[in-house]
């Protein structure tokens, strides 16, 4: 059955506010999958996103999507035929760096929440005035950053973000403290070599320290 922006934004917001961070998963080996998301979740970040950057992608969402307390999200949907690969493989939400009506109309139709990527007050106010207002906010960093967020969030008070691109530990607070914001995705979480050396110890502390983030 297909879902509404207006539902599709409250799905949204809901899997945001489960923790500060959502991890930008970019994965290569699908055989990491399930102890990555084990770490993850484990840590305190149960909302991930795997981002369909590699040939590997669609199977790590299989994975993933079977690790018990973990809500996994395709990342990069650029397409109707992302959006269809995404359901197939288990994904309970999507992400966009940008939107188009394309890209929403097969989300709803296949009633995936969608978190879709806006970087202007223009772009957020379309979105909006479809019914979305629970957006991404990005390239965070490369678009003025928090203080652009916080900018934007004053006339669009409505509307509430999740910044990603360029977000980092140093930063995260900046975005964290904005009344606008409720998560923020950064990729530090899993960086590659801790994923290639299977350090998941060191991968579920950084998750952890992620979870302060809010209160530091």
């Amino acid at each position: 059955m297909p879902i509404t922006p207006q539902d599709a934004s409250k799905r949204a917001r809901e899997i945001c506010g489960l923790a500060p961070i959502v991890p930008v998963l970019v994965v290569n080996d699908a055989a990491v999958a399930r102890p990555l998301a084990e770490a993850l979740v484990a840590g305190g970040l149960p909302a991930l996103e795997v981002t369909l950057r590699t040939p590997a992608a669609l199977e790590v969402i299989r994975e993933m999507s079977q690790v018990k307390g973990g809500i996994v999200g395709a990342g990069t949907l650029i397409t109707p035929q992302d959006v269809t690969a995404a359901v197939e493989a288990g994904a309970q939400f999507g992400v966009s760096p940008g939107a188009t009506d394309e890209l929403l109309d097969a989300c709803e139709e296949a009633d995936l929440p969608l978190l879709a990527g806006a970087a202007t007050a223009t772009e957020a106010m379309r979105l909006l005035a479809r019914g979305y207002d629970m957006l991404k906010f990005f390239p965070a960093e490369a678009s003025g950053g928090a203080p652009a967020l916080k900018a934007i969030g004053a006339p669009l008070p409505q509307i509430s973000f999740c910044p990603t691109g360029g977000v980092s530990p140093s930063n995260a607070a900046s975005y964290l403290s904005l009344s606008n914001v409720i998560c923020a995705g950064g990729s530090w979480v899993a960086p590659a070599d801790l994923i290639v050396a299977r350090d998941w110890a060191a991968i579920e502390a950084l998750a952890k320290a992620a979870c302060q983030l809010r209160e530091a």
